[in-house]
């Protein structure tokens, strides 16, 4: 019956077929576009990193009081965890429909309760939420083709001047960083130390005290004495930042006016804070910068928004490095539609 009333008024049923096209051109404008629906439950992960501990150490330090912590939180289906060597990620999924806002402000209150129970180093580094999807939408690379730059200064420059500019696209949850940036390497001689009676405790401390910024005051601040125009703050020398700076660290002053520095139990120099990790393409070191989209975020509009700031940002780009997209999901979302 109802196919004879739209056969018998053809201009009637093109109107219908007209507006329904319509309304789909603009549904396809603001609905979010992905490769795959987004049919899974919400989930939070929650990252911790303690340098130098082992994957038990994290985890019995760490880890177990973060899921303890979580247990009950509203609408949480299950948890699960892992640990590696100076990391580790709590991953947390809720019922379908569970306002993902809200659970993050609640894992964030929860995690301010047991903060003060976790590790100094956690404390120090922070405990991070993020509510960005699983997959990786697409890999941005920073490469340097004709060799003047290595993989370290690859991703310290992407870790300094990339990163925050990519995570103030909208759409973009999370950016990791598959590469390394410039650190202060210590290494210890055991031999040196027990020479000394000294334990690496001992040399953590001694750089902690002396890698610092103090605030030494201000000469001349009211009350001034009668006559006093000028005032000057003063200015520490700040943070240390050469090989030969840190090397003269006084670990230890002895009694008789003599120390013990940095330099006499250890071999101190600038290399790659992390050498677990490596990025190449097509045999050339990279820094990689993996992308993954918040929930609900249009994956089309994300990834133009990352090709245009990438491309603003290469202006700025030091000589001999340059940009590309080696791995982007958004291309075979463009051919379906």
């Amino acid at each position: 019956m109802f196919a004879n009333f739209f056969i018998d008024r053809p201009i009637f049923a093109w109107v219908i077929a007209i507006l329904i096209t319509f309304a789909g051109v603009l549904a396809l404008r603001a609905l979010p576009v992905s490769q795959y629906p987004s049919v899974a439950p919400p989930t939070l992960n929650i990252s911790v990193t303690y340098p130098g501990a082992s994957a038990q150490v994290v985890e019995q330090s760490a880890v177990q009081l973060i899921e303890q912590e979580m247990n009950g939180i509203e609408n949480l289906l299950y948890m699960e965890s892992s640990s590696q060597v100076s990391s580790g990620q709590v991953s947390l999924t809720f019922r379908p429909g569970t306002d993902i806002q809200f659970a993050s402000v609640e894992a964030q209150n929860r995690i301010k309760r047991v903060e003060a129970r976790l590790p100094d180093d956690v404390r120090g580094l922070g405990v991070t939420v993020t509510r960005a999807g699983r997959n990786f939408i697409m890999v941005v690379a920073l490469v340097s083709p004709d060799g003047r730059q290595n993989a370290v200064d690859l991703g310290s420059y992407a870790s300094a001047s990339v990163l925050e500019p990519l995570l103030r696209v909208p759409g973009v949850g999370e950016v990791l960083l598959f590469g390394t940036e410039y650190s202060m390497r210590i290494w210890l001689r055991p031999d040196r130390l027990e020479a000394y009676a000294l334990s690496p405790a001992d040399v953590g401390r001694a750089v902690r005290a002396q890698n610092a910024l103090l605030p030494l005051g201000e000469v001349g601040q009211l009350p001034a004495a009668p006559g006093q125009e000028i005032n000057a703050v003063i200015g520490s020398r700040g943070r240390l930042a050469t090989p030969e700076e840190f090397g003269g660290i006084v670990v230890r002053a002895n009694p008789d006016g003599s120390s013990v520095r940095l330099s006499d139990i250890a071999r101190v120099e600038l290399g790659a804070q992390d050498y677990s990790r490596s990025a190449r393409l097509n045999g050339q070191p990279i820094a990689g910068m993996a992308i993954r989209i918040t929930p609900g975020a249009n994956a089309l509009a994300t990834a133009q928004g990352v090709r245009a700031r990438m491309q603003e940002l290469s202006r700025y780009f030091p000589q001999g490095v340059e940009w590309t997209v080696p791995y982007d999901t958004t291309r075979f979302i463009e051919l379906s539609i």
